[in-house]
């Protein structure tokens, strides 16, 4: 009787409507022959009863309720759930399901009083728990998401298991089951799994932590004990471990227990980019803010280099070698950060050679064996390969040998790496550039638009001839696609030669005009690249100070 006051458990086992209208009946009807009450309305919990009545010979207007509850929360939870959450709702269709197989029990076993009790109390228990499940996924997905970030999965899980256990409890009260005379009746068999499992339990209680913290979520880069091999990015975060794939691609498998007990560092957390650090060793004899300059304009651009924050280069230590410069940048390519580092490193290589800053080698090495090495040209051989080269620049046709030959001696050749800009649009300059080898890129860019190419130049070829002439700032962006070797002919250079020889103002201002023209129809489609002004002989004469020739 105490069952039939806590849950009216039996009122599910009288037969026919009475059952409807709550009439405790004390004794379950075994004859398979059920009266049943026709209406004319009929509503769906009615032929769920009437459906139940035809099936195990019961009926039970709570579970009815029940079920119909269940699977108006799914569709709920189906219809309100973010994109790519609704997989959460098979566990509520799993329960609602298995809600139907003791059914199959009863209809089975139709003369035994004690399964059809049995079966009625699973059926309610998987009902329950596919009501509370589908509650829970509406109030923690559908609601929660749209207002906060998603829920850890190991919190959902922890909430899922609760909603089940509250189920279990919930069935076994109205079936007159006192929970707490079994758990105290267990309480010996709960201690010794509990020492048993002790690493798994504590295991799982620093996931709980670790979630609670927001230490790492997955997809952050995370270095988990001193070994900087131990470095790699988290792909899954659940009960008993994290894993982890490292940069050599292995995958990694941590207990969360070490994990939380581990100092960790979070490369991706709170901002998204992380600092790299380079050491570069230069000699006493330059000084540490030339080579401070230099450094920051080689490593702008390079490859996951940010431009914010800003770079830096500061004096790290006076060495036996030379001075230490420490050189910070940060990325947001940090699983590419071997490939950042090094061709930053390149870039400073490039740039230091240019400038004639050699990197100092240890002074305690010593030569024992002299091996036979390349015999280096003479200052005469390097001054006739350079005029050699001025001598295929058309814009430079109207001088003679002696005014190359001249230019040759004034000026130098660099060498620049792959993906290194030699000018940069709008920057100031005052050089022109010719090809000895390699191949570059010119590229113009309009307001936030994407750069444009305009030609791919190789061997011979020549740009930067109006900074040279007129001092105007750089029109376009240069950048390698190979290592490129490049005479760098000044404007100061240039000044003596027009100084002796005033009429060739008009020779290379008619060259320079033609080649303009080309330029401007070829960015013609390019609405906000202005147009470079074809009064080329006048400015020619004002930058270089040149007076007009009247006669």
């Amino acid at each position: 009787m105490e069952a039939v006051s806590r849950g009216n458990v039996w009122q599910s086992v009288a037969v026919g409507r009475p059952n409807l209208q709550n009439k405790p009946s004390t004794t379950p009807r075994k004859s398979p022959q059920i009266e049943t009450v026709m209406q004319d309305n009929v509503m769906p919990m009615d032929a769920l009863d009437r459906a139940l009545v035809s099936t195990v010979g019961w009926s039970d207007s709570v579970s009815s309720q029940q079920i119909v509850m269940a699977v108006v929360v799914l569709a709920v939870f189906l219809l309100s759930a973010p994109r790519g959450r609704r997989w959460l709702s098979w566990g509520s269709i799993f329960l609602l399901v298995a809600a139907f197989v003791p059914l199959a029990v009863a209809a089975v076993f139709p003369s035994s009083v004690e399964k059809t009790r049995v079966a009625h109390l699973v059926l309610r228990f998987f009902v329950v728990a596919s009501l509370l499940h589908s509650l829970l996924l509406v109030a923690a997905v559908s609601l929660w998401e749209r207002c906060d970030r998603p829920m850890p999965k190991i919190f959902l899980d922890l909430l899922r298991c609760f909603a089940v256990a509250l189920a279990l409890l919930t069935v076994l009260w109205e079936a007159g089951i006192d929970a707490t005379e079994l758990l105290t009746g267990s309480a010996l068999i709960t201690a010794v799994f509990g020492f048993a499992l002790k690493d798994t339990l504590g295991n799982v209680f620093a996931g709980l932590a670790i979630h609670a913290e927001h230490s790492f979520e997955i997809g952050d880069w995370i270095q988990y004990d001193e070994n900087t091999a131990h470095i790699g990015r988290v792909v899954e975060i659940n009960w008993r471990a994290t894993k982890v794939i490292t940069l050599d691609e292995a995958y990694v498998i941590i207990p969360n227990g070490q994990l939380a007990q581990a100092s960790i560092r979070n490369f991706t957390q709170p901002d998204p980019w992380s600092r790299r650090s380079l050491y570069v060793v230069t000699p006493y004899e330059v000084s540490p803010q030339r080579v401070q300059g230099v450094i920051l304009d080689a490593i702008r651009g390079s490859f996951g280099v940010l431009e914010h924050p800003v770079p830096s280069v500061v004096t790290n230590s006076f060495m036996e070698r030379g001075v230490e410069h420490w050189v910070r940048f940060f990325t947001v390519d940090f699983d590419k950060r071997d490939r950042v580092d090094g061709m930053a490193r390149d870039r400073i290589w490039y740039a230091l050679a240019r400038h004639g800053i050699d990197i100092p080698v240890a002074t305690q090495a010593i030569r024992l064996t002299q091996f036979p090495t390349t015999p280096k040209e003479s200052p005469e051989e390097v001054v006739d390969r350079l005029t050699e080269c001025l001598k295929q620049v058309g814009l430079l046709d109207s001088l003679t040998p002696s005014q190359l030959r001249r230019l040759a001696e004034t000026n130098a050749e660099h060498v620049y790496g792959i993906g290194e800009q030699i000018i940069h649009q709008d920057a100031s300059g005052s050089s022109m550039f010719v090809i000895i080898d390699g191949h570059v890129n010119v590229t113009v860019a309009a307001g936030n638009a994407a750069p444009h190419s305009l030609a791919i130049l190789g061997t011979g070829d020549y740009f930067g001839e109006m900074s040279l002439m007129t001092g105007a700032s750089r029109s376009a962006t240069v950048t390698a696609l190979s290592q490129t070797r490049a005479l760098e002919v000044s404007s100061e250079s240039f000044r003596g030669v027009l100084a002796a020889d005033p009429t060739l103002v008009e020779k290379i201002g008619k060259s320079l005009s033609v080649r303009m023209a080309g330029r401007s129809q070829a960015v013609a489609e390019l609405e906000q690249i202005p147009a470079q002004s074809l009064d080329i002989l006048q400015r020619i004469r004002e930058f270089f100070g040149v007076q007009h020739d009247r006669k």
